[in-house]
């Protein structure tokens, strides 16, 4: 027996279902990718840098430029102006200590240290005259005491004799008032002339102090108006090279005017400048490193200047324990890394262009997929030549775009090909 099949309504049948299904997804991935409203980039991989954040070792330091200079240098300047006579060696000589370099002609200076001279001595002269004359009555008044004092025992001899006689009525009255008058008037004698001798021994004494020390002065001076005719002739302070001479034959120098120099080849220093920035961060006993065909040397900060000029400050570094190169050359050029603080574990980021951009305050970081790479914002710290300290934002692992970002405008993805 036939049975009658019923129609089912549209609604129910499998055909309407799959297509009310694949259209709900299809409405779906719409919503979805209508949804992505933050701006993309299509961006090559290969055209950018993408640097991975790690934890590892931070040192903080500042990339300055040194020149090699002598640790010790001695300027030589003109004492005496005049002309350029005579030359005795020329730039880059060895010279030992008094070694002559030049000989400077000053017609002016020689007659008036011969004038000074001459009238020097007289000065000597009359003062030494001045010392006899104080010497010889000195001789005198003690030739005096003496004198005094032999009357004197001539007086009180006779004066006891006559006295003992003048007892025992042996003599008159008036032979032994006599005797008695003279050997009284030596008394009053003798003690006036030592009485002079001495006053004229502390008086003499004073005298001739004063003029040996004017004497004296009279020879300083005596020794500087020579000296002043030796200054003419320019020497080697030191023992060392003769590394700047700036003078020729008949050319005419000024008094203070700066001749050339003497370097002690014994060591050197680097002297480098520094921004201002970083003045309140830079002291002594600091260190820094360099490297020298192919091997790095430590520094040490010795000594900071704090004139600022044009922006900059200057430093003299040493080689740390005097280990220095031996192919070292006055003027050379050396790139040092100046460290600014003590070694750190942190997490690191690779410097990069992205800087420049962003301050720093976020970065394109890349998911999981490798496939995009997203804005996020993060908090750097320190720097170094190679690196950012990480505060916040990032950990370990995360890969992070470090180059340039100057192209990228305001979007907030980059899509990786």
């Amino acid at each position: 027996m036939d049975r009658k099949i019923e129609k089912k309504p549209f609604y129910k049948r499998r055909n309407f279902q799959l297509g009310v299904g694949g259209g709900i997804i299809f409405l779906i991935l719409i919503i979805l990718i209508l949804s992505d409203t933050g701006s993309k980039l299509n961006v090559e991989k290969d055209k950018i840098t993408i640097s991975e954040v790690k934890m590892g070792d931070f040192q903080e330091f500042i990339p300055v430029t040194g020149n090699i200079l002598p640790k010790n240098t001695v300027f030589l300047d003109a004492v005496q102006g005049g002309a350029v006579e005579k030359k005795y060696v020329e730039e880059g000589a060895m010279l030992k200590k008094g070694d002559k370099i030049l000989k400077l002609s000053n017609t002016a200076v020689q007659l008036n240290a011969l004038q000074q001279e001459a009238l020097t001595y007289q000065q000597i002269n009359e003062s030494r005259n001045s010392r006899l004359s104080i010497e010889q009555n000195s001789i005198n008044l003690k030739r005096n005491v003496l004198t005094v004092q032999l009357t004197y025992q001539q007086d009180k001899r006779n004066y006891e004799r006559d006295k003992a006689l003048w007892d025992k009525k042996l003599t008159s009255k008036d032979n032994f008032e006599q005797s008695r008058d003279s050997y009284l008037n030596s008394i009053a004698q003798k003690k006036l002339a030592e009485e002079n001798y001495q006053k004229d021994s502390i008086k003499s004494a004073s005298q001739l102090k004063q003029i040996d020390e004017s004497i004296q002065r009279l020879q300083q001076n005596l020794g500087l108006i020579r000296e002043s005719i030796d200054n003419l002739t320019i020497r080697a302070p030191i023992t060392g090279q003769l590394t700047a001479l700036d003078a020729e034959i008949g050319q005419s120098k000024s008094v203070g005017e700066r001749l050339g120099q003497v370097d002690v080849l014994d060591g050197y220093k680097v002297r480098a400048e520094i921004d201002e920035f970083y003045i309140s961060r830079v002291n002594n006993g600091q260190e820094g490193s360099v490297e020298i065909n192919g091997k790095d040397y430590r520094l040490v900060v010795k000594k900071v200047f704090p004139e600022v000029t044009n922006g900059r400050f200057q430093v003299d570094m040493y080689f740390k324990n005097d280990k220095a190169p031996t192919n070292l050359r006055r003027g050379q050029t050396l790139q040092i890394r100046l460290e600014l603080g003590d070694l750190t574990k942190t997490l690191l980021l690779a410097r990069g262009g992205f800087y420049q951009k962003t301050g720093g305050q976020w970065v394109f970081v890349v998911d999981p997929s490798g496939n995009n790479a997203v804005k996020r914002e993060i908090k750097l710290g320190r720097q170094n030549p190679d690196y950012f300290e990480v505060l916040d934002g990032l950990k370990a692992g995360d890969k992070v775009v470090t180059s340039s970002y100057d192209t990228y405008g305001d979007i907030d993805k980059l899509v990786l090909k």
